[in-house]
């Protein structure tokens, strides 16, 4: 499967990468460009994975339990089972960004805001990844306070 992982320097040092977006196909990549869009002019160091809960199981897990970021912003369409996924296996932030694939996005939506009882994913507009990013530097804000 398709990796790309990007780490925003600053100062010719790199930084600690504060948040990741995994998406689960690029097919994805409209959504997922408008939050590295944001990332990067807010200079939020961020990293850019392609795993698919579905079929790159295990190694979606190996970088979840590898990785150090501080958010994830998971971006998914069809039965979304990308953000609750990684919510199962992480106790970060998990942002979930619904993509209008099929059903104008609504099948996508409604997979990621009824996670059961202790996996709590927050849940964005459909196709709305800019707002997934805004939310993420929101939640970093409060970290640096």
């Amino acid at each position: 499967m398709f990796q790309r992982s990007i780490s925003i320097m600053s100062d010719s040092t790199a930084k600690k990468v504060l948040v990741s977006i995994v998406a689960g196909s690029t097919s994805d990549k409209d959504v997922y460009e408008m939050a590295e869009k944001v990332l990067k002019e807010n200079n939020i160091s961020y990293e850019l994975k392609i795993l698919s809960a579905h079929r790159d199981p295990e190694k979606l897990e190996e970088y979840i339990k590898s990785s150090d970021v501080l958010i994830y912003i998971a971006v998914a369409g069809l039965s979304a089972a990308l953000p609750g996924v990684i919510a199962s296996k992480t106790n970060k932030p998990v942002i979930g960004v619904p993509v209008s694939a099929k059903l104008g996005g609504l099948d996508a939506l409604l997979s990621i805001v009824q996670m059961p009882p202790g996996v709590p994913v927050g849940c964005v507009g459909i196709d709305r990844g800019e707002n997934a990013a805004y939310l993420a530097i929101r939640i970093l804000n409060l970290i640096k306070k």
